[in-house]
């Protein structure tokens, strides 16, 4: 056996499904063994990989033991020359394995190999090289020294960002996202420590195999997708302490202890550093556009005095005193940024009526309190009205322009709709459209990008391939999704390669599959554990529903000489309210049957969630998503809108 290919799963069934295709298309010219282990996983992992992959060697564990154990544990197994630590989260190119085995084969010295990771945007990685956290290289990293001197050998030597990205480099840390050893290094050096649950194993490893006479090598002539522990948020403290634990048992275990006990602070300190840095951040990202609201507001306002006091006041020898500059109007803005905040117009999606409302009543309510002053402290009323349309009309500019304004990882417009380009075939581009219409976000345009010209005269194919720089900046395209049955994987990461600077969401379509996988997030019909706190399973939820039928019932029923003459089945429009009345029937329920669980205990609808689209002609399999949206995001607004669209069917 030449490989053995080993990854370890946690409730990422989708991200694993998408890595197997890859897998096992890169494995097409090489004898090799995929293990699974399964930490204990919850969302129906090992039935997608009985399903779907029967030929994986599964190690199915009954508690999450950790990344290095599960690990082990195939190792144990395995006969492969060489050994692949593959994370569930990644996506090879086609020719991943034959060229990396081909570099090992014709380098003896080498024990172990990494290669060139891009993220979900196709920005490259720095951890696809590293350096031994050595307590100097860690203080470099730890504090920013890396960051600003990213050129120095010194400085730059924790992701040895000084060598060349695309030269390959005798390296001294691999990732365990991709770490290809020599199972004889392996033998000689150990496995994984167990002692590390998550992080640091990798360079502990490393660092082992370096130790042991051989070296470590990073190999840029074949790249992958890492999507980066997708589940774990990054810039928690959580995370920061987990990491940083790692690289205490890491410095205690290969450093002296004068070395180690100065990591040890070191990582404290990094710590404290991190935490305070985010909290910071966090705190001026929220402060950023409410203080330059009372910047723009405050300039307007001090302006219109000025010129009101300059002009109207004087001519009648009055003027205002400078406790009303200084005092007053920032007393206003005070009330009006409080307002517009208690209204959510400082909220992450915003919408101008939010900022308008918010405008609106801290205007009422300083007038209340002017009305309630004493004549001497009553200022001009005049200053205080130009001063809200003011007000209106610089914050909904600035807030437009912040809006506006380039966000890294933006995936929709401003205006919250997505603009999508599928590329590959007609047919699987049409599947995956399919897919993209009942997602739970509007999705303003669409269009399928094909391989060459064999479309004909298809009025939604909007270009081929080669173009599709210049398509996405001619159709404002915000969100591309590759087939991967019509494109290889290398063609994939080549094209989000190009197109980094574009500022465009991707998402790929594994071949067969329901998902639709991204970066930042996974859109699937099989997912049950993404049900929200609203889905129809809830009490409430359902206490919701019901109210809703009956009130709607009895409306319909009050209306009935007017509302009958929109409905196409009179006589059954009548028998319907009694129906639902009753609570024989619901005016929205399932597009298929449910004939087990909660599900199956819903009363049948009148309606479908598929009544919502004029064309809903949809296959078994997106009907079964739409059911799982509806059950996971049920709302009585989503009965509302699936009444109104489909009032004609009502007799139904």
């Amino acid at each position: 056996m030449k490989l053995s290919i080993i990854i370890v799963n946690y409730n990422v069934a989708h991200f694993l499904e998408q890595a197997l295709l890859s897998v096992y298309k890169a494995l097409k010219n090489v004898e090799a063994e995929v293990f699974v282990v399964d930490n204990n996983s919850v969302d129906h992992s090992l039935e997608m990989l009985a399903a779907k992959f029967p030929q994986v060697k599964v190690i199915a564990n009954k508690e999450n033991v950790g990344f290095a154990r599960a690990n082990n544990q195939a190792i144990r197994q395995s006969s492969g020359e060489y050994v692949l630590l593959l994370n569930p989260d990644t996506v090879v190119e086609e020719d991943t394995f034959e060229k990396c085995l081909a570099f090992m084969d014709a380098t003896p010295d080498a024990g172990g190999l990494g290669v060139k990771m891009v993220n979900g945007q196709g920005e490259f990685l720095p951890e696809s090289k590293r350096g031994i956290p050595f307590p100097a290289v860690a203080f470099y990293k730890l504090f920013g020294l890396s960051k600003l001197f990213p050129n120095s050998k010194k400085f730059g030597s924790y992701h040895l960002t000084y060598l060349d990205n695309d030269q390959i480099h005798s390296v001294e840390v691999l990732s365990g996202a991709f770490m290809l050893m020599r199972k004889k290094a392996l033998d000689e050096v150990g496995l994984l420590d167990e002692d590390y649950f998550m992080y640091g194993e990798d360079i502990d490893l490393s660092y082992r195999i370096l130790k042991g006479g051989y070296k470590n090598y990073y190999f840029p002539e074949t790249r992958i997708i890492h999507y980066k522990g997708e589940s774990t948020k990054k810039g928690s403290l959580n995370y920061v302490h987990v990491f940083y634990k790692a690289m205490q048992i890491f410095a205690e275990k290969h450093f002296s202890k004068g070395n180690a006990k100065l990591f040890n602070t070191l990582i404290n300190c990094a710590i404290w550093f991190r935490a305070s840095l985010a909290a910071m951040k966090r705190i001026i990202s929220r402060l950023l556009l409410p203080l330059a609201d009372a910047v723009v507001i405050y300039a307007g306002l001090f302006f219109l005095a000025k010129y009101w006091a300059g002009t109207i006041l004087a001519a009648r020898g009055g003027s205002y005193p400078s406790e009303y500059y200084y005092l007053v109007l920032p007393a206003y803005i005070l009330v009006w940024i409080l307002s517009m905040l208690v209204c959510k117009g400082y909220a992450r999606s915003a919408k101008p009526s939010s900022v308008n409302k918010g405008i609106v009543l801290g205007t009422v309510a300083i007038l209340l309190v002017y009305a309630l002053l004493p004549e001497t402290l009553r200022f001009s009323r005049a200053v205080l009205l130009l001063g809200t349309m003011w007000t209106l009309i610089s914050v909904n500019l600035l807030h437009s322009l912040a809006r506006r304004l380039p966000r890294k990882g933006r995936e929709v417009s401003i205006d919250g709709s997505r603009r999508v380009a599928v590329v590959g075939s007609v047919e699987e581009a049409e599947r995956v459209l399919h897919i993209v219409r009942m997602m739970e976000t509007k999705c303003q345009f669409w269009g399928i990008i094909t391989k060459e010209d064999s479309a004909g005269d298809d009025a939604r194919v909007i270009g081929k391939l080669s173009q599709i720089s210049d398509l996405v900046t001619l159709y404002r395209i915000n969100e591309v999704i590759f087939c991967s049955r019509d494109l290889s994987s290398e063609q994939i990461i080549g094209l989000m390669c190009d197109l980094q600077s574009a500022q465009v969401e991707f998402k790929i379509a594994p071949e067969g599959s329901v998902a639709v996988i991204g970066s930042s997030s996974i859109f699937s019909s099989e997912n049950p554990y993404t049900l929200q706190v609203h889905a129809i399973t809830q009490k409430e939820s359902r206490l919701r529903k019901r109210c809703f039928d009956i009130v709607t019932a009895l409306l319909l029923l009050v209306l009935l000489p007017v509302d009958i003459w929109f409905v196409r089945k009179k006589g059954g429009f009548v028998r319907n309210i009694f129906a639902v009345l009753s609570g024989r029937k619901s005016w929205v329920g399932f597009c298929l049957p449910h004939p087990d669980g909660v599900l199956s205990t819903l009363a049948p609808g009148v309606l479908t969630p598929a009544d919502t689209f004029k064309n809903n002609d949809f296959p078994e399999e997106m009907l079964k998503i739409a059911d799982q949206l509806y059950a996971r995001d049920y709302t009585v607004k989503n009965d509302i809108v699936t009444v109104w669209r489909g009032f004609g069917k009502l007799g139904s």
